[in-house]
């Protein structure tokens, strides 16, 4: 696709409204605008979430979207954890399933996507509303065709391990809010300039969670480790289906604390292999870590046979050239 990752969409996109608990019809509307008073609580207090699933074009010309049921979950959580007017989560997928079948010859063929954000924000005008949640709120969903969120074909990303700051609040980290990525930032921004690293991966007090925008899981050969979930951190859809991807090849799933310590220990060894997993990145390929001003190659600090095999397996599900034996798909 043209153009970064994320910046293209389509002309139109549906949209709902709630007032007194109530969901408006839904429109589709234009998506090059919206309008919100300056005073609208997202403006002021965050109250904004969001979610991130893709819908793939088939051989057989059918368009299927992955795992919308688990999106739809955690985006009624996030919804919730914000104190945010509940979700409808039935007309949600139905605002869903509508825009993409209106698009569907225009979602592009494999590899690229189509990218789909449902997003719900505070309207409420009440600056004085600090304390509490707004009582009016938009829900739109929102189309972008896009291609590799790391641009360059295979990446091999280098992080930096960040023991001091956190991505989040500890209690905060299963909202997919807006907040909690703009905390990351300086972080990022700070190791990108200072480092050249691609991403932090946050370990507060030497616990391992994950990076500003994806999951991070260690394949040490046959064993895959990864942070047990919590409070602390999103839980990954992809995450999820690349463990369960994982398991289905005998490999040993640990869901378990991990340290910045035995983390640079495993890194040594070979045959191991570290990656990114996430909507946008699907499963990307840790080369480098750094840590307290030392790199630390990952295995041969080159991407490595599992990943490459598990992205693989994953995506020939999602682009219908593997059978879904587990309901993943949606078709529109």
């Amino acid at each position: 696709m043209a153009g970064e990752f994320g910046t293209q969409f389509m002309p139109e996109m549906t949209i709902a409204y709630s007032a007194d608990n109530v969901w408006s019809d839904v429109e589709r509307v234009a998506s090059d605008s919206i309008s919100v008073h300056p005073g609208a609580h997202v403006l002021h207090y965050a109250s904004t979430c969001f979610e991130g699933l893709k819908a793939f074009r088939h051989e057989d010309g059918s368009v299927q979207i992955f795992r919308l049921d688990q999106n739809l979950a955690r985006f009624a959580q996030s919804c919730a954890l914000l104190y945010l007017p509940e979700i409808d989560q039935k007309m949600t997928s139905a605002m869903i399933t509508d825009i993409v079948a209106y698009y569907k010859d225009d979602v592009p063929e494999p590899p690229a996507s189509m990218y789909i954000r449902p997003t719900h924000f505070g309207t409420e005008p009440a600056i004085g509303k600090a304390a509490a949640p707004s009582a009016t709120s938009t829900q739109f969903i929102l189309l972008s065709p896009v291609g590799d969120y790391f641009t360059g074909g295979e990446a091999t990303l280098r992080l930096l391990l960040d023991s001091d700051g956190m991505r989040c609040g500890l209690d905060h980290g299963r909202v997919k809010g807006g907040g909690n990525y703009a905390s990351a930032l300086k972080h990022i921004m700070v190791a990108k300039k200072e480092y050249a690293a691609d991403q932090v991966l946050f370990c507060p007090n030497g616990d391992v969670q994950e990076t500003g925008a994806a999951n991070f899981i260690l394949f040490d050969n046959n064993e895959v480790i990864t942070k047990a979930l919590d409070d602390s951190f999103l839980h990954g859809v992809t995450r999820q289906s690349i463990l369960t991807l994982a398991a289905d090849r005998g490999m040993t799933v640990s869901e378990r604390d991990i340290s910045v310590e035995e983390l640079l220990d495993r890194a040594s060894h070979k045959g191991c292999e570290a990656g990114l997993s996430g909507t946008a990145a699907v499963l990307t390929s840790v080369g480098t870590f750094i840590h307290d001003g030392k790199e630390y190659q990952v295995g041969d600090g080159q991407p490595g046979p599992v990943i490459r095999e598990l992205r693989s397996q994953l995506n020939d599900i999602q682009w219908g050239r593997a059978e879904d034996t587990r309901g993943w798909l949606t078709r529109v």
